[in-house]
């Protein structure tokens, strides 16, 4: 089906492992843990307890680095029977000071694709994540200019970008995100009426997976490439 995005006026931007890499990092840091505890349990073990525990956290300590450092302590707490000693505590709380600390690695093209598209669209981003976290990556990033508005939000459902819809003033049909998670960035703007663009990128969070039968009669697009956006919108 040909989708047509001639009504667009607003393009959203997700920003992690949509514009810089950032999954990969946690994956490392999952890593980093595993072996710290490593006396304790063994690695499928360790990043099982830790996936769970994350996620459980999710609606009390919110998205990124700073509530999975508190889940690391939690889990080391649990498998050592709470005899963990202070050294690895202070070696896990490094581990996502040093992730907090990483410098941003841009994504193929993102600069020209964000250069192109500003000439004719007012482009935001729409991101998850910890404020502070967030506002730092996109200082780090050089992309500031290129952006209208910056959106932190709590979470990415149906209710979250309607209300962005209404603070920016546009129809849905007006709006098109961009962003790699089938969960956060595109289903929920398909689900009210608006437009978006998939692209996957190599390693996704167990969190933001979904199954082939939620996606059944969605109509969005998939490309490979930020690239191809250029490509496909002129």
């Amino acid at each position: 089906m040909e989708i047509d995005y001639k009504n667009i006026k607003v393009i959203g931007f997700d920003a992690d492992d949509t514009l810089w890499v950032n999954e990969t990092y946690f994956r490392e840091a999952e890593n980093e843990f595993c072996k710290l505890l490593s006396n304790f349990e063994t690695f499928n073990k360790i990043d099982h307890e830790l996936a769970i525990k994350h996620m459980q956290h999710l609606s009390l300590y919110g998205y990124g680095v700073k509530g999975f450092m508190l889940s690391m302590v939690e889990v080391a707490l649990e498998l050592s029977n709470n005899t963990v000693s202070s050294k690895t505590i202070n070696q896990i709380l490094d581990i996502g000071k040093e992730m907090l600390n990483k410098p941003v690695e841009l994504l193929d093209d993102v600069e020209l694709v964000l250069k192109e598209l500003s000439k004719k669209y007012k482009l935001i981003v729409a991101t998850k994540g910890d404020l502070l976290d967030q506002e730092r990556k996109l200082e780090k990033s050089g992309l500031l200019d290129y952006f209208h508005h910056i959106e932190v939000l709590s979470d990415k459902k149906e209710a979250n970008y309607s209300k962005l819809l209404n603070h920016l003033d546009i129809k849905p049909s007006e709006f098109l995100m961009i962003g790699n998670s089938l969960k956060s960035d595109i289903l929920p703007l398909v689900n009210i009426k608006a437009n978006a663009i998939h692209i996957p990128f190599h390693t996704t969070w167990i969190h933001e997976q979904v199954k082939a039968s939620e996606t059944n009669g969605k109509v969005y697009k998939t490309i490979n490439t930020l690239k191809e956006l250029t490509e496909l919108l002129n």
